[in-house]
């Protein structure tokens, strides 16, 4: 059976985008609009909340996953940083 999400490229690439990863804001509802293969340890989700975009890091431990997320942008801004995370220029 093949993936059908998407994969993050292993490695940084050159002049790499360091995204800052904070714990998960409580109280708003979520929304999921994309995300990546779960077939590896570390999972990205593209997320919706309050009419903001965000990105959601979940590493997928045996004994508890560990999430994180970004900042919040307006919703075109996260959908840009989401499509470099996809390329690897963004980690």
């Amino acid at each position: 059976m093949s993936c059908v999400s998407p994969h993050v490229p292993d490695g940084r690439q050159s002049g790499c985008k360091k995204l800052a990863w904070f714990k998960p804001s409580d109280g708003a509802r979520v929304r999921v609009l994309v995300w990546t293969c779960d077939c590896l340890a570390m999972v990205y989700e593209l997320c919706q909340a309050g009419g903001q975009g965000f990105i959601r890091r979940t590493l997928q431990n045996e004994d508890a996953p560990e999430i994180r997320e970004t900042h919040r942008w307006p919703l075109g801004q996260a959908r840009e940083i989401w499509a470099t995370l996809l390329t690897g220029m963004a980690r």
